[in-house]
Parts: structure tokens; sequence; C-alpha cells
């Protein structure tokens, strides 16, 4: 025979594991009953327009080669003026970015927003605000083409 002490703590133990095979089986029986996960899909844009409104080149002719590039710009990094001789979009998934083109036109890119970028066409980007732009950009380039020509010749405000 178990004196009460032992018989208590049994209960107690019994009760314990009781609890989380019941917790365990709900659980179980909650991802059974849960409608299945389905892949996602959202179009983020749609264009033949650069974000300023001009229409974008023809493709090129030749091979292309496509290039995936992640920038990283830190809180108040301004990039130098350049333009992109070649077509390319991206997706800003941190920060606020702020695109500003020679002529004067400013487009302001939020988080999770994507973007098409002036083909030709010189501007520079600023990160006025507080924390990190993390930016993805594909480029439709052909080999030895640069995605960027600089401009530093002309001074940033």
């Amino acid at each position: 025979m178990m004196n009460k002490s032992k018989q208590w703590t049994l209960a107690v133990v019994l009760t314990i594991c009781g609890a989380n095979v019941m917790t365990s089986c709900k659980e179980a029986n909650a991802q059974e009953d849960a409608p299945e996960q389905q892949v996602q899909s959202v179009e983020l844009i749609r264009t033949s327009e650069s974000w300023d409104g001009v229409e974008l080149p023809d493709y090129m002719q030749g091979r292309p080669e496509l290039v995936a590039v992640k920038y990283v710009f830190p809180a108040g990094k301004k990039l130098g003026w350049h333009h992109h001789p070649v077509m390319n979009y991206g997706i800003l998934v941190q920060g606020e970015l702020t695109i500003i083109g020679q002529d004067g036109k400013t487009k302001v890119v939020h988080e999770g927003e994507a973007v098409v970028e002036m083909v030709n066409t010189i501007h520079h980007g600023e990160n006025r605000g507080n924390k990190d732009v993390i930016l993805y950009m594909f480029y439709l380039s052909q080999k030895d083409m640069p995605l960027a020509v600089q401009h530093p010749e002309i001074p940033l405000d």
C-alpha cells in the first residue's frame, strides 16, 4: 500500500501527464482540421513605364543577362547622380527611399512597394529616414554592360 503522500504525488504526475497528452492530441487534431495553406500570388506591378511616367525602351537584341542586386542604404545616405543604360525594377523591403530626377521629379518608394527605374535618365536616391533601406533590384542587361553609369561631375545638394 502507498502512503497518502505517495498517492498524492502519483495523482499529480498522472494529471500533468494526462493534460500534456490531451494538449498534444488537441494540437494534432487542430492541424488536421485546419484548412490547407495555399500558395498566394500577389502581382506588385505591371507596367511599360518607369516611375516618372516615361515609356520603357524596346528590348535589346542579343543574349540577355539578368542580374539581381541587394542594396542597403544606411539612414541619411545619398547615392550619387547616375543613369541606368538597362531596364531595371525592384522591391523595397525595408525603409523608405526617395528618388530624385535631375529634372526635379521625385518619387518616394515605401516598404513593400515595387519601383521601375528610369532608363538613360540621370537621377539619384536618398534615404531620408532613420533606418536602413533594403532594396532588391532586377536588371535586364547584357554581358559587359554596366548596370549604372555614375555622374560625379554633378554635385549633390
